[in-house]
């Protein structure tokens, strides 16, 4: 009979025991749970406030269990949730010094789908904490442990705070197109790709038609950026201007609205300066080699992918980008491909404006895109065709460490075609070929006798030996 402080003493004796906290972060609190590797729990549910009181009875119940439990390694893990998650991932960084205890940032969406699976009905806080514990255990290949020096904590948050001004700005944008139609709608001819800077000089002096109009024809030629060529006709168009609005109180919003801008504009210019100063890599100056990629664009890309070690291929990078394309196929219905847009925004956006200026600027890019175009592609399709081929490119110099190479791509691109011509077989229909006699539709029989006729088509006769 096993003694009930056998499996204690075997423990004692050398036998490392993994344990798993799952902490359900909210605002100004946390939910915390810790299970074993059976996912049985092992400590009942505790909540703690996110306080120094708090931080500090955390680390009593982490010393406590670690008492219990010598022989242990806990691995611990919150969810994003916008940021509420970092004085409590930063609390378990620390803890890292003094305990056995691993930390990880997961994504919601793969502890939601894991939860799911399980069938989990009910959410509450208790719940999506375990939920977190027991992600752990179900996907370790996709958790990613972070060590106390993580280098890219600070550029994130320099990183995330630019996307915030950025916002701001294009809020103050669209605020301003709407006075403007007001006030002088016929100025926005002019702005159709954004508001020109020459066009917010001229509003800072002249914000409504009526002013415009009573201008002297040398003291609009002064403004900033603006041709010669223009002014005489921004001076008609005013006198004959169809605006609706051009009180004092208007001039006043377009003038504040106008400094704000251009004052964010000046802000968000030297922020990136400071994050290309503070933050940038080798690894960011290597994709500064690619054609139409600046060192800001670099800069950002890698304060998203971090190290390229995270993603195992380039499929799985473009998915988390977002590129990967979605195929939808129901029964005989009509089927496709689209861009899925699951994964991260901020380095897709950033892909995309780098594939415009590759367009024009990068033969191999520029390549691809003219081609797909002329044998009738759809121009938005073609731009998604070529935002993969550069998160391609991207891929291939982080993991091999060199440099942008034209030719390399034209003859990888030279043995795909090859590759591509060869015969290929049907490998779903290895065990059976095709069967006119089978109780399908008519548009399945029709594209069962379009295959059948094809040359790639063949049926493969499996040897006795051969593996399926």
């Amino acid at each position: 009979m096993m003694l009930p402080g056998f499996f204690y003493l075997n423990r004692m004796k050398g036998v490392t025991m993994n344990y798993y906290l799952g902490i359900d972060v909210s605002k100004g609190y946390a939910d915390f749970v810790f299970i074993n590797d059976k996912k049985k729990v092992i400590v009942n549910n505790f909540q703690l406030d996110d306080t120094f009181e708090g931080h500090s009875c955390f680390c009593n119940r982490l010393s406590q269990f670690v008492d219990q439990y010598p022989n242990s390694t806990i691995y611990a893990a919150v969810e994003s949730t916008g940021g509420y998650e970092n004085n409590w991932f930063n609390l378990l960084q620390k803890c890292q010094q003094s305990f056995p205890i691993q930390a990880a940032r997961l994504n919601p969406l793969g502890v939601n789908a894991n939860s799911k699976a399980n069938l989990q009905r009910i959410t509450t806080d208790k719940i999506s904490a375990k939920n977190v514990a027991e992600y752990l255990i179900a996907h370790p290949e996709k958790v990613k442990y972070q060590s106390p020096d993580n280098h890219f904590v600070n550029a994130q948050k320099q990183w995330r705070f630019i996307k915030t001004l950025t916002k701001q700005k294009a809020q103050l944008l669209n605020q301003l197109e709407s006075h403007v139609y007001s006030a002088n709608p016929e100025l926005l001819s002019y702005c159709k790709d954004g508001f020109p800077l020459w066009v917010l000089f001229l509003l800072q002096k002249f914000p409504t038609a009526k002013k415009l109009s009573k201008a002297k024809v040398n003291s609009v030629k002064n403004i900033q950026y603006l041709k010669d060529k223009k002014v005489e006709s921004l001076i008609n168009n005013a006198n004959k201007s169809v605006a609706s609005d051009n009180s004092q109180s208007i001039e006043n919003i377009i003038k504040v609205t106008v400094d704000q801008i251009l004052s964010m504009r000046k802000v968000i210019k030297e922020q990136h300066k400071i994050l290309v100063t503070n933050f940038s890599s080798p690894e960011a100056l290597l994709l500064d080699d690619i054609p139409s990629i600046g060192i800001e664009s670099a800069v950002g890309l890698m304060i998203e992918i971090q190290y390229i070690e995270r993603f195992q291929s380039v499929k799985k990078l473009a998915a988390f980008f977002g590129l990967h394309p979605v195929f939808k196929e129901s029964g005989d219905g009509g089927s496709g491909y689209r861009m899925s847009k699951q994964g991260r925004k901020a380095p897709r956006c950033i892909l995309y404006m780098v594939t415009l200026s590759a367009i024009q600027r990068n033969p191999i890019i520029k390549e691809i895109y003219e081609e797909r175009v002329s044998k009738g592609m759809n121009k938005m399709a073609a731009i998604g065709l070529c935002m993969h081929k550069m998160c391609r490119i991207i891929y291939g110099m982080l993991k091999n460490k060199s440099q942008f190479n034209a030719e390399i791509d034209r003859q990888n691109r030279k043995d795909k075609k090859v590759m591509q011509s060869i015969k290929r077989i049907d490998s779903n229909r290895r065990f059976q070929p095709y069967d006119a006699k089978a109780p399908t539709s008519r548009r399945q029989a029709n594209k069962r006798k379009e295959q059948m006729q094809t040359p790639s088509h063949s049926f493969v006769k499996l040897n006795s030996g051969s593996k399926s």
